[in-house]
């Protein structure tokens, strides 16, 4: 009976070629999305799943207010771990990581840039799941100047030679240092990537007790079971007891005085498999993604299958009448209304899952292009257990609610009234298949409306005035290689053609790396002031094209200036600064001794994004460079023209005051554009998908136009020797499809309205909602909705009268 079933299908399938043409394509393109999407998904859930002990593992962060600032970062103090791992018995060990970013590494006379160096305590690999595959793991990492290389950078600089044993040169270093330890390459889906581990204990602050001071990654190793919460108030009263003698000898207030003027800080829990898909907790490692995105693309995955599913019960009930004289030939010569259910369905279940190879066939052509498009490698693997089960119950599945409603429709009809020719011809599914295509509309709608909003953020963000001019900015990083030679070098840059000015400072807009707290002349000693510092020379203002609003700003004719600041304006806001020139932030002195320095403020500068515009600007301050800031990076603001041969020149300058390391740089234009990565991939997906979702209701309303026209065949023909006209019949056609659109359109707006709205609440910056989308997204489906009907209605318009009326 089932081998009869399957070629009843297939007899069925090639006999209604068109149609099926039409529903095949249709399903193949809504699963091949589906397919493209639940990779995406996937790979985005599967983050620092590869560690056996994912679910006892935690990072630490950082949470709280100071002032008006409210701080939430991966961030902690030396002592946080091994302070957790004595005081508590709940955490069995802990780690440490210190990621440097882009350093250069020196073997004999070559020199290679690593993009990924960090320090890791010892107990790296106890707690991180990759393997190993020279050393002790009990050894490695243990003391100073000690490096674990990944398999792919002992290929890189060593080749086929033996690692172990070999001295490096790291950064600025004087002393080399030495590989102990050849480790697996990272995976992929870790949230964090490096080619080499350094020790780190190398780092001279390993060992302080600085609690206030947060630069570095802290994870903790659980025991099973344990209660986070009940743990949770153990870390805060640690905190407490080691934090609040120190914020007392450096404010001179003790904690309870912090707390009652509105302040917080402590550290929490952060589940690992948290990480990747919560971007509310800023962090050194790859930029996270937004969990709702996973939400919003299965939806849309779930979306375009039910229309591609609404196709095929639009087409099939349509054509009901075609297959009425089967029905009641079959039921006459004993066919049960089951065993017609069950042909119907086995119909569908067979279009599906062919529909099913061919989406997996356009999967794997695209697959590759796919990936480039997104920046994600997304890979259909066979070979795990979930892919081809889940491919088969997502067509199983697709397969019997596609043909549930069409197969009980056609099992229903009658014998006596087929037979006698008395059944309207799809009539009783008319209203069905006109809410359908409705759903269908409004679907497409609110794809297209959100992918415009999308894409108008998107540029909006890359276009927006962001308080500097950020075109032709060379931003040199790793400028401590220059030692004591970084003015030289900079006079000597800015001698050449091409090069318009320069400056040195110790952060750059899209790379804040201080946020201090400050205390205010004249206001009470529990009142902090959380600003992001940069340190600063006297042309960082005309480097960058920034606005000094108020005041002045630094000069060398005033020696005074080393004592002196600048803020932003929203620091003069968010603080209640009326009159700058009379105030004075104190700042805890590098002695740490209990004693505050005084910068007075001298100027007020115009607002800079130096973080994207997901946030909004926090309080900023600037101070003149000394003697003990002279590190972070050297900007130069080049003029358009030749370009590429400035930058060689630089670069040639740089290997003469550097014993030849490579140059490491990055333009500022295209550096902040790279913060948008996730919101620009969320945009081409929306776009991809969104026109996909139109192709496929379109092939809908296409099949639905066809058998329409045939329909009404006698009807047009009889139209037309009444002296109607062909646009007059177009029109006819058309006119239904359009008020469905209508109806759709009243239906979507109000959705995509609030839907949107939310979404952009992610944006500090943001646009508003315009007329533009809800114009340009209606225009587009009415366009999609007459070109797909309007082909048929010009075929049948232009149809001989006389042919017509002899149809049937």
């Amino acid at each position: 009976m089932f081998v009869n079933f399957i070629k009843l299908a297939l007899r069925h399938i090639i006999r209604q070629r068109s149609y099926i043409f039409i529903n095949m394509t249709g399903l193949a393109i809504g699963l091949a999305c589906s397919i493209f999407i639940a990779l995406f998904v996937i790979h985005e859930l599967s983050y620092d799943t590869f560690n056996e002990k994912k679910d006892q593992m935690y990072r630490m962060f950082l949470r709280g207010k100071i002032g008006a600032t409210e701080l939430e970062g991966a961030w902690t103090c030396t002592p946080l771990g091994p302070t957790m791992v004595t005081d508590l018995p709940e955490v069995l060990n802990m780690v440490r990581l210190d990621p440097w970013g882009e350093t250069v590494i020196k073997y004999e006379d070559r020199s290679f840039v690593e993009d990924g160096f960090m320090l890791a305590d010892s107990t790296f690999f106890e707690i991180f799941t990759i393997p190993l595959i020279q050393g002790d793991p009990d050894k490695v990492l243990t003391v100073p100047r000690t490096l674990v290389l990944t398999r792919s950078a002992v290929s890189k600089i060593f080749g086929t030679e033996d690692p172990i044993g070999k001295m490096l040169k790291v950064g600025t270093d004087t002393v080399l240092y030495s590989v102990v330890g050849v480790m697996e390459d990272v995976p992929e889906l870790a949230h964090f990537e490096f080619n080499m581990l350094g020790s780190f204990i190398t780092n001279r602050r390993a060992n302080d007790g600085i609690w206030l001071s947060n630069s570095y990654d802290t994870y903790v190793l659980l025991a099973e079971g344990t209660d986070t919460e009940a743990l949770q108030g153990k870390i805060d009263d640690m905190v407490l007891k080691y934090v609040g003698p120190q914020v007392e000898q450096m404010m001179g207030i003790n904690v309870e005085q912090f707390t009652e003027s509105g302040n917080h800080y402590g550290y929490y829990l952060q589940p690992l498999l948290d990480i990747h898909l919560n971007h509310n907790i800023d962090h050194a490692h790859k930029p996270p993604s937004n969990k709702k995105y996973i939400y919003i693309f299965s939806l849309i995955a779930i979306l375009i299958l039910v229309i591609a599913g609404i196709n095929y019960m639009n087409l099939a009930t349509a054509r009901s009448a075609g297959r009425a004289k089967e029905v009641g030939i079959r039921k006459v010569v004993g066919s049960t209304k089951r065993a017609l259910i069950t042909q119907f369905l086995f119909e569908s279940l067979v279009l599906t899952l062919i529909s099913l190879a061919i989406g997996i066939v356009i999967v794997e052509v695209l697959l590759t292009r796919f990936n480039n498009l997104i920046q994600i490698r997304l890979d259909l693997d066979y070979i795990t257990w979930y892919t081809i089960p889940g491919l088969l119950v997502i067509g199983i599945i697709m397969g019997f609610l596609s043909g549930t409603y069409p197969s009980f429709f056609l099992a229903s009809f009658r014998p006596a009234a087929v037979l006698s020719g008395t059944i309207q011809r799809g009539a009783k599914s008319g209203i069905l298949r006109s809410i359908l295509v409705v759903f269908q509309m409004t679907v497409s709608i609110v794809i297209i409306f959100g992918t415009i909003v999308v894409y108008r953020q998107i540029q909006f963000m890359l276009n927006k005035d962001l308080g500097f001019k950020q075109e032709n900015l060379l931003v040199l990083s790793r400028v401590g290689a220059l030692g004591n030679q970084q003015e030289t070098f900079m006079d000597e840059v800015k001698k050449l053609s091409g090069v318009i000015d320069g400056s040195h400072s110790t952060a750059v807009p899209g790379h804040p790396n201080n946020n201090n707290g400050y205390g205010m002349e004249g206001q009470s000693a529990e009142q902090t002031y959380l600003m992001q510092t940069f340190w600063v020379d006297d042309d960082f203002i005309n480097t960058y094209g920034m606005e000094v609003t108020e005041g002045r700003f630094f000069s060398e004719d005033f020696a005074s200036d080393s004592s002196a600041c600048l803020i932003n304006q929203s620091a003069k806001n968010q603080f209640g600064i009326e009159d700058f020139s009379t105030t004075t932030f104190l700042r805890p002195s590098i002695a740490g001794d209990g004693t505050f320095e005084r910068l007075e403020v001298i100027g007020i500068f115009k607002d800079f994004h130096y973080q994207s515009l997901h946030d909004r600007v926090y309080p900023a301050i600037l101070i003149i460079n000394d003697e003990n800031t002279m590190w972070g990076y050297i900007t130069f603001r080049l003029s358009p023209e030749k370009m590429d041969q400035t930058v060689g020149r630089i670069e040639t300058l740089w290997k003469e005051f550097t014993d030849n390391d490579p140059m490491v740089y990055f333009f500022m234009y295209e550096d902040f554009k790279n913060q948008y990565q996730e919101d620009r991939r969320t945009g081409i997906l929306s776009l991809v998908f969104s026109v996909l979702a139109i192709v496929i209701a379109s092939l809908g309303l296409f099949g639905l136009a066809s058998f329409t026209a045939e329909q009404r065949t006698k009807e047009i023909g009889i139209r037309k020797v009444n002296g109607a006209s062909a646009s007059t019949i177009v029109v006819l056609l058309s006119r239904e499809v359009a008020i469905l659109v209508g109806i759709s359109t009243v239906i979507a707006w109000p959705i995509v309205y609030f839907v949107m709205r939310s979404w952009l609440q992610n944006f500090h910056f943001r646009i508003g909602l315009s007329p533009i989308e809800f114009i340009f997204s209606l225009a587009v489906v009415l366009l999609v909705a007459w070109l797909s009907v309007s082909y048929q209605a010009f075929k049948v318009s232009r149809t001989n009268p006389a042919e017509a009326l002899r149809y049937e």
